[in-house]
């Protein structure tokens, strides 16, 4: 789509919220709902992007708008739809299983890992099962259940960032701890990413695999920052 506009701003909306015009017109989701969001400083982030756009609109360079999109269209008419996948990684969380072959690294995750899970089982009052290599492992049914419903306690404007965090790093854990702002979001990153770094620093780096990971890297910094403007 070709840019369509020359001027955009933000508009303080009557229920307080912000939202976008494009040459004085309001500016819509995907499914035709108002563009609207409750912090001026997260309005003003996405309307940096549009006024960004080139000739051609290219969405991949919109994050935050395709967040909040998300948010709007997505999250909010049914949020526990929403939540239900993201939800259901508090079964399989990535921190609970450790490596079963190589000593080292089983050290290194323990020690990245451990302070995390301690967080969470302090946050939300639960324990949790570790295991070595991939198989499944059942967790508590009272930890599934507590982590759970802190996802579904999620408004929807925290549960759409929240569900490409989850996705991107396999740790539930890791997600809450963002929309909490427990700990750094370069912390988590490298916690998450944990077991491909060290085998780029055993085996060597393959390029293809490191492009692959600095789009993962943005996704997830994007889904941060989101949270952080709101």
């Amino acid at each position: 789509m070709k840019r369509f506009w020359k001027t955009t701003e933000t508009i303080r909306e009557a229920d307080g919220g912000w939202g976008f015009a494009l040459d004085g017109r309001p500016v819509r989701t995907p499914k035709r709902a108002p563009l609207t969001v409750e912090s001026a400083a997260l309005a003003e982030a996405i309307a940096a992007e549009w006024d960004a756009q080139g000739e051609t609109i290219d969405p991949a360079s919109m994050p935050l708008t395709g967040i909040a999109n998300a948010a709007i269209d997505l999250a909010t008419p049914d949020p526990a739809a929403f939540a239900e996948p993201v939800a259901a990684y508090a079964a399989t969380d990535l921190f609970c299983y450790r490596d079963d072959r190589d000593a080292v690294l089983q050290a290194e995750q323990a020690a990245v890992w451990n302070p995390l899970l301690a967080w969470a089982e302090e946050r939300h009052g639960i324990e949790f099962t570790l295991t070595q290599g991939v198989l499944p492992i059942d967790q508590p049914d009272a930890t599934i259940a507590a982590l759970r419903d802190a996802v579904f306690a999620q408004h929807p404007f925290r549960l759409a960032p929240l569900t490409p965090l989850v996705t991107i790093g396999g740790s539930l854990i890791a997600g809450l701890a963002l929309v909490e702002d427990a700990f750094p979001a370069g912390q988590l990153w490298d916690a998450v990413s944990l077991d491909e770094l060290y085998q780029e620093r055993r085996w060597g780096a393959d390029s293809e695999a490191q492009k692959a990971r600095a789009v993962r890297e943005s996704d997830w910094h994007n889904a941060t920052r989101f949270l952080r403007l709101l």
